[in-house]
C-alpha cells in the first residue's frame, strides 16, 4: 500500500490536469445540442480507462447517450467491485452567475471550479486514478468493473434497460458510487440513505390566445395566477403537503434513531449564514437535517408563463408552466406519489383553466446496511485516511438507480462520496477541493484491500 500512496502523491498533478480536461467538455445530456460532446466525454472516460490498465474499456450505445463499460478481470475467484459513475453534467444557467465560464475550470483556493468538478465528474474520476494506482504497482487485490453512463442528470432513461440486458457483464459482489457528500473534511461520512424522487411537470391553459390585460383583465382566468394558487394548496400553514395519501406510505424514524442522527456536528448559525437566509423553514417538528434526509418535500423547481423579457408588454397570458419534485422516503413508491399528485393537483384546478401533468422521471428511496462487509470496508478506509471513525448519515438527494442495482443485480451498494454540501452542485460556481479529489484516490485502494482481506474470512 506505501507503493500506492507514494505513486498516488507523485502523481497528484497529472492526476488534476486530466480531470481539468474531462471538465473542458460541456457533457450536457439535458441538451440536444450537446450530443457530441457528450460522445466526447464518452470517449474520454473510455481512454482515460485503458491508460490506467483496463484490459477491456468500451463504448457501449444506448437509444440516448452512450454508456461507458471497463474491466480489469485478474483472477475469476476474487471478489468483484463495480464501480458506478456518470459523466455528462447539468446544464450550466444561469451564466451569468458563474464567477468564471463553467467549462473552463479554474483552481481558486484549493477548488476547482466547473460544471461537473464535483457531480459527478470528479468523484468518478478519482475511481479512474485509485484504480491506475492500484494497477501500476501490482497491488490490485480484486477484481474491477466500471459502469460510467451518460444519462444520470436526466433520469437514466436507458441505464435499466442496458443491466436487464447485460447482467452477465455487470456480475459482481458489491457496487460502489461516489456521487455523494462528507459531512466535512475533518468529519468524514458514509451515505446510507437516499431519498427517491416523483419529477413531473404542469400545464395551465386559460384563454385559447394571449390577451390584452386591459380589455380582458378581470374577466378571463390568469394562467399564471390560477397556477400559484394550485401550488399554495399543496402546503398546509406548517408546510406539511396536502396530497391525499402523500403520508401512507412513509416509514416513521424512530425517536433513537433521530437522537443518534442529532449527533452529526451542525450549526444552524452556520448554514444560515452560508445561504445568506434569515431563517429556516420547513415541516413543522422536524429539525434542518431531518427535513432534508428522512422527510418527503414538495419543491418547485422553475416557474414561467407570460411576458418576461425586457420592457412592459400587458398581456394575460394563455399558458403557464411549471415544474416540481417530491422527495420520497422509504416505503414511498415514485409511481404512487406521481398518480396521487397528478389527481390532487386537477382537483384543485378551478373549471376555468385546464390543467395537463407531465411525469419526467422518478426513483425510489433506499437504505443501505451499515453492518455489510463492504461498509465495514468502507468505514474502515476512511477511518485510515481521515484518522477518525466516518458517521453513517441519509442523503437528501437522489440516485435511482441505485434502486435499480438492488432489483435487477441483486448488489448493495455503498455510498462513499468525497463532496461537501456546500460543493454548489446543480448551481453556478460548482467546485470540487482538490483535498477532496486526492483523499478520495488515497481511500479508494484501502477499501479495495480492506474488502478482499474481509471476503476471504
Amino acid at each position: 500500500m506505501q507503493n500506492v500512496q507514494q505513486y498516488i502523491a507523485s502523481n497528484q498533478d497529472r492526476f488534476v490536469s486530466e480531470l481539468m480536461d474531462m471538465l473542458r467538455i460541456p457533457s450536457i445530456s439535458a441538451d440536444s445540442k450537446y450530443k457530441a460532446d457528450v460522445a466526447r466525454c464518452a470517449e474520454f472516460v473510455k481512454d482515460s480507462l485503458l491508460q490506467a490498465g483496463a484490459t477491456k474499456a468500451e463504448i457501449c450505445p444506448t437509444a440516448g447517450h452512450p454508456i461507458v463499460y471497463g474491466e480489469k478481470i485478474i483472477d475469476a475467484s476474487l471478489p468483484t467491485v463495480l464501480v458506478y459513475g456518470h459523466y455528462d453534467v447539468q446544464p450550466p444557467d444561469p451564466l451569468d452567475l458563474w464567477h468564471s465560464p463553467p467549462f473552463e475550470p479554474v483552481i481558486k483556493d484549493g477548488k476547482i471550479y466547473a460544471r461537473g468538478a464535483c457531480d459527478d465528474k470528479g468523484q468518478m474520476f478519482m475511481h479512474v486514478k485509485a484504480f491506475e494506482a492500484m494497477e501500476k504497482n501490482g497491488a490490485l487485490p480484486c477484481n474491477i468493473k466500471f459502469l460510467i453512463e451518460g444519462e444520470e442528470e436526466v433520469g437514466s432513461d436507458h441505464l435499466g434497460d442496458f443491466v436487464k440486458a447485460n447482467k452477465e457483464k455487470l456480475k459482481a459482489d458489491v457496487i460502489l458510487i461516489s456521487d455523494t457528500s462528507m459531512i466535512a473534511n475533518d468529519v468524514p461520512s458514509i451515505t446510507v440513505g437516499l431519498r427517491g424522487l416523483s419529477y413531473v411537470e404542469v400545464e395551465v391553459t386559460g384563454p385559447n390566445r394571449d390577451l390584452h390585460s386591459g380589455v380582458y383583465g378581470g374577466a378571463v382566468p390568469n394562467p399564471i395566477q390560477v397556477l400559484a394558487q394550485m401550488i399554495t394548496a399543496m402546503k398546509d400553514e406548517n408546510n406539511h403537503i396536502t396530497i391525499p395519501g402523500f403520508y401512507d406510505d412513509v416509514v416513521e424514524i424512530s425517536d433513537a434513531e433521530r437522537t443518534e442522527m442529532a449527533k452529526a456536528p451542525f450549526s444552524l448559525e452556520a448554514y444560515k449564514s452560508d445561504l445568506k437566509i434569515g431563517d429556516v423553514m420547513g415541516e413543522k417538528g422536524y429539525t434542518t437535517n431531518e427535513r432534508t434526509s428522512i422527510r418527503p418535500t414538495f419543491e418547485l423547481n422553475g416557474i414561467w408563463g407570460g411576458y418576461t423579457g425586457e420592457g412592459a408588454k400587458t398581456v394575460l397570458p394563455s399558458k403557464a408552466f411549471a415544474k416540481m419534485s417530491m422527495r420520497l422516503v422509504p416505503n414511498q413508491s415514485s409511481e404512487k406519489i406521481t398518480k396521487l399528485f397528478a389527481d390532487y393537483f386537477k382537483s384543485v384546478a378551478p373549471a376555468s383553466v385546464k390543467v395537463e401533468v407531465r411525469p419526467h422521471h422518478g426513483g425510489e428511496p433506499v437504505v443501505t446496511p451499515t453492518d455489510s462487509i463492504a461498509y465495514q470496508a468502507a468505514s474502515k478506509a476512511m477511518e485510515t485516511t481521515f484518522g477518525k471513525k466516518p458517521i453513517p448519515t441519509r442523503e437528501g438527494g437522489s440516485i435511482p438507480i441505485v434502486a435499480l442495482f438492488e432489483r435487477e443485480l441483486g448488489l448493495k451498494s455503498v455510498l462513499f462520496g468525497f463532496g461537501l454540501n456546500s460543493d454548489d452542485i446543480h448551481s453556478p460556481n460548482e467546485h470540487y477541493g482538490v483535498f477532496n479529489f486526492m483523499k478520495g484516490i488515497e481511500t479508494i485502494p484501502h477499501f479495495f484491500a480492506n474488502y478482499a482481506e474481509m471476503m476471504k474470512k
